[in-house]
């Protein structure tokens, strides 16, 4: 008999992706909820999500084997509140998720195991209108609680800090409200309490190859599944490309791996896959801690798949089933692959997007590649769910590919051929 797997915001993309593990023939996916639903709204109504998703469980005529999610608040912390209220089923507990998805919760925790941190402070935006003392420019000024990089400002001195803090106050109730409420339902300690879910987080700028340690935590024992490099364009932090395997000294993947494991056994997450994100200085040999993911990345899966032969959602199935993920490694078709960002720099509406027979024909011709177009016709990209502070997704596009050269060859001949127009 199959099993049922509910997912939180299953789209069409990542249901294919599910759809190729090796064992699927055991599983029926099932969508709960719609990511519009989940993510895409003015407001974030948290109980009521979790009250229309339990509605649906209840009513569906199969059997609840297993709630899994891969996208960030509230599916995060939705996947474990719905486990408990069915049945009990496998997850991360609550208090873990949070610990690892409240930013300056997370920095207090790692400040207890380890040393790999920028310096960082506490901002509330209600009476603050200075940098917390001891924590110098330049600097990043972001929610406690946000979206990737939505409403993360780089800043240089004091204007800048300001400017911050008033673009930060005109959007972070829609994340902070509901997450503020979440909060509520947990025992927190003092300093977390206070400073809840509306407070910003400023830390010393780090900087370096950023790198994420992509795996999942079974039984209490961590287990990495692979580095993966995150590229960024050389006069913005908007990234170019997501490249598996990471080039880095096995030496420095020793130490990433040391790291992760002590933070995650004092944040005791467990059950469940992570992530965790890495700045290493080439020339100091620093390592510092970016952010802490109670999940893996969707971003990641097709990489993970054309390298290893599996995605990483392997993992986050099984696991949710009772059952150790048994991961592959380096089975896959191809030695190295990339989820490239095709990227527009100014805000404007979609006049044409590509057609699905122009995306078929372009990906026949490239062998490994998959388009997955972001900006519709009729799209006002600054409208669009995900975009970082600075630029503009239109397309993502995953690739695989013999080596670096190739890989490079494949993006460029897709960004030259797919044809998007836009009214600026």
């Amino acid at each position: 008999m199959s099993e049922n797997v509910f997912v939180l915001g299953l789209d069409d993309h990542n249901h294919q992706v599910l759809q190729r593990l090796p064992d699927a023939e055991r599983y029926r996916f099932h969508s709960l909820l719609t990511i519009p639903e989940l993510q895409y709204g003015k407001t974030i109504p948290l109980r009521e999500l979790l009250e229309k998703a339990q509605t649906q469980l209840e009513r569906i005529n199969v059997a609840v084997d297993s709630i899994i999610g891969f996208w960030d608040f509230p599916v995060t912390t939705m996947v474990p509140i719905l486990c408990r209220r069915v049945g009990g089923l496998p997850s991360a507990s609550l208090n873990a998720i949070v610990k690892c998805e409240h930013k300056y919760w997370s920095r207090l925790e790692q400040q207890k195991v380890i040393d790999e941190y920028p310096r960082f402070g506490l901002v509330d935006l209600e009476r603050d209108t200075e940098p917390p003392e001891g924590v110098n420019y330049p600097m990043w000024v972001k929610p406690v609680k946000s979206f990737s990089s939505d409403l993360a400002y780089s800043v240089s001195d004091i204007e800048e800090f300001r400017d911050a803090l008033d673009q930060i106050r005109q959007g972070i109730g829609r994340i902070g409200e509901p997450f503020d409420i979440l909060l509520e339902h947990l025992d927190l300690p003092p300093e977390i309490a206070a400073a809840g879910g509306m407070a910003c987080l400023a830390e010393e700028a780090i900087s370096g190859r950023q790198l994420t340690v992509e795996g999942y935590r079974y039984r209490g024992r961590a287990h990495i599944l692979g580095v993966v490099d995150s590229i960024t364009h050389d006069q913005s932090s908007s990234f170019v490309r997501f490249q598996y395997p990471a080039a880095v000294p096995d030496r420095v993947n020793d130490r990433m791996a040391d790291i992760t494991t002590r933070i995650l056994d004092q944040i005791e997450l467990d059950d469940t896959t992570f992530n965790i994100e890495f700045f290493w200085d080439e020339e100091t040999d620093d390592l510092n801690v970016l952010e802490v993911n109670p999940r893996h990345s969707q971003s990641h899966a097709e990489l993970f798949e054309q390298v290893d032969g599996v995605s990483n959602h392997q993992a986050m199935v099984r696991m949710a089933l009772g059952s150790d993920p048994g991961m592959s490694h380096r089975d896959g078709p191809y030695p190295i692959a990339a989820k490239w960002f095709l990227r527009h720099w100014h805000d404007g509406v979609s006049r044409r997007h590509p057609s699905d027979e122009e995306i078929t024909a372009l990906e026949h011709e490239l062998p490994g590649v998959t388009v997955d177009v972001i900006a519709h016709q009729g799209d006002r990209l600054s409208e669009l769910f995900d975009q970082d502070s600075y630029s503009y997704k239109i397309a993502n596009i995953y690739i695989g590919a013999n080596d670096e050269d190739e890989l490079r060859a494949k993006f460029e001949r897709c960004a030259d051929v797919l044809p998007f127009e836009f009214d600026e």
